[in-house]
């Protein structure tokens, strides 16, 4: 078999190939271990597939934790079969305490859209049996694609009864669009509680957040978290079933984050060393192609990797993901200058409200120009390469669908105060820019790239989000500013699986706003309904939701199901029939007008 090593002849990523016989399973230890010295406590994984190869992942640890820094010697075996009567492919690894005893390897020359199984062996101890799927070549004539994308699960909040129903789905593969891992523990937004098996979680190195709590600050707390979080049995069962398409959002590194900049508050502080802390613990427990994208620990810059990435599943689907934090520039209301002309600590207050979130949009566009003329550019999510990346992909991309797997809400979600109706006094009443940690925050990229899609006559784009904690469909056009304007792409946002929901989050901050918002987000259903008001092309939305979202893509529509969950009980125990409701919506090729089916 050939094979390479990466990261200068490390163990950290393996290339095999599978035979073009069959090898018989070897039916062997691995060393001299004896049975139960050693277990695989985060189950196994695989990832990103293609029509040729997936990528395999693992954890070993010894069971009683003796010789913590001793390699243990693991064999993968990929099979056709669930007997392991004959093997596809197999890979000696081996896992060391440099990458915190995860092993990945990636299996090439699979054959098409087919069905693999594999486990993991160390010692005379062997993991659970899992199977993935390999992808449909790019020519194939497939007539369906089914997969699901969930998001933000936060451990320390709620439950994670989503997962269950996930895995019982029949589907081609998963997504994750960020949010896999929480850096906090206990902070002020992590409040309502958390199911019993999901209990508090110690970090070794944490630091104090400046909005309670602790947060993630070394790779080994950033491991803590991966560790405890790949424990949970739902999260492993989807994991076993299913090649999960993983990329970040900001909480793998730090909420809201740039960049490496974090912003708990004004200061905006630069944290090289966490942020490649996060990215090392991240590129560990993801099962990710790096024998495709790019990984160099020995590379000192914060961008020492590279994980936007595209796949192609038949004729049907081209899924394009992007990475849109490290590259982004800042949000450009700055933090400082709210606080300044507030009066409030430039340095250690938190004057995101004004910022980040609530801006005026007057102030959002003005703020833009200033620096656009600085930068020399609008500021950027994508960055310059990325951005340039995206319009080849999309453009050179002969699918029927063309995917976009997008971390950050791209419907506008703008508030209207000013009409007099609202009573809503000066200077509150004004057009407000509700999310500018999102799309909404970066206008001139954003209707770069939706401009794009339309000059280029790009069709049938839909894009997959998370990140907001809500449920959204709604049609996003080349200027959001202008209603009239051509809609070239439907944005579908699943809520988190576990966070607590975006109407939450506004009716604790509409005060600071201002007191009388209060009476505009009274309720969920008054939330919602102002919104579909003020932002006219959202088909849907549920701001008040847990759960998570599945899609069915065919040659003539996609068919989104959001799949929402009920809350924990009033004694903090997780439903055990956890099913609120489902709401299905079918987009038709060519079609910018969803279709709602509520309560299905």
């Amino acid at each position: 078999m050939k094979r390479r090593q990466f990261l200068q002849g490390s163990a950290f990523f393996t290339v095999v190939a599978a035979t073009s016989g069959l090898l018989s399973a070897c039916g062997g230890s691995t060393n001299d271990g004896g049975p139960g010295e050693f277990v695989f406590p985060q189950g196994i994984a695989s990832g990103d597939p293609k029509d040729n190869s997936v990528v395999f992942w693992a954890r070993i640890v010894r069971r009683n934790g003796a010789i913590a820094a001793a390699t243990i010697a693991v064999r993968l075996e990929v099979s056709a079969t669930q007997d392991f009567s004959a093997l596809a492919a197999q890979a000696n690894l081996t896992a060391t305490a440099d990458y915190d005893f995860t092993v990945r390897a990636k299996v090439t020359q699979l054959k098409p859209d087919t069905v693999y199984y594999y486990r993991f062996v160390a010692g005379s101890d062997v993991s659970v049996v899992a199977q993935t799927k390999t992808a449909p070549l790019a020519s194939a004539s497939n007539s369906q694609v089914r997969f699901a994308w969930f998001t933000c699960q936060d451990w320390s909040v709620n439950h994670w009864q989503a997962m269950s129903l996930l895995a019982q789905e029949n589907l081609d593969f998963v997504v994750h669009v960020g949010d896999y891992i929480y850096e906090t523990v206990g902070a002020s937004f992590q409040t309502g509680g958390a199911e019993p098996a999901h209990q508090p979680i110690t970090l070794p190195d944490g630091l104090a957040h400046p909005g309670g709590g602790v947060y993630a600050n070394t790779v080994n707390d950033y491991r803590t978290l991966y560790r405890t979080y790949k424990t949970d049995a739902r999260l492993q069962s989807i994991h076993h079933k299913f090649p999960v398409i993983a990329i970040w959002d900001d909480h793998e590194f730090s909420d809201d984050c740039w960049q490496d900049h974090q912003v708990y508050t004004n200061q905006n502080k630069q944290e090289t060393a966490r942020r490649r802390s996060a990215t090392q613990a991240w590129a560990e427990y993801t099962p990710i192609d790096f024998g495709d994208l790019s990984f160099d620990l020995n590379n000192s810059s914060y961008q020492n990797i590279r994980i936007y990435r595209d796949f192609r599943f038949g004729q049907l689907v081209h899924l394009v993901m992007t990475d849109e934090r490290l590259y982004r520039d800042d949000h450009i209301v700055s933090e400082q200058s709210v606080a300044q002309q507030a009066g409030h600590d430039p340095v250690n207050g938190d004057d995101s409200i004004g910022a980040r979130y609530f801006v005026p949009r007057a102030t959002l566009l003005q703020m833009e120009a200033q620096e656009t003329a600085k930068l020399g550019r609008p500021p950027s999510i994508l960055g310059t390469t990325q951005t340039q990346w995206w319009k080849d992909t999309l453009k050179n991309s002969d699918a029927t669908w063309k995917v976009w797997g997008n971390e950050i809400m791209l419907n506008r979600m703008w508030a209207d105060l000013s009409p007099p109706a609202l009573g809503i006094p000066a200077p509150y009443n004004q057009l407000y820019v509700i999310n500018c940690d999102s799309w909404d925050g970066y206008p001139s990229h954003k209707a770069e790239l939706l401009s794009y899609l339309n000059t280029q006559n790009i069709k049938n784009v839909v894009a997959i989000t998370g990140d907001l904690h809500a449920f959204q469909c709604g049609v996003v056009r080349a200027n959001p500013a202008d209603p009239g304007s051509a809609p070239v792409l439907v944005d579908f946002l699943a809520a988190g699986i576990s966070s607590q929901s975006f109407y939450n989050y506004i009716k604790s901050g509409a005060a600071v706003v201002n007191p009388l918002l209060g009476a505009l987000v009274q309720t969920p259903q008054i939330f919602d309904s102002l919104l579909k008001g003020f932002n006219p092309d959202f088909a849907y939305v549920d701001h008040d939701a847990q759960g998570y979202a599945s899609a069915t893509v065919t040659s003539d529509s996609i068919v989104v199901v959001f799949n929402k969950v009920k809350t924990l009980a009033a004694d903090k125990s997780a439903p055990p029939q956890p099913l609120l409701k489902r709401t299905r919506i079918t987009l038709a090729k060519g079609s910018s007008t969803p279709q709602i089916e509520d309560n299905i």
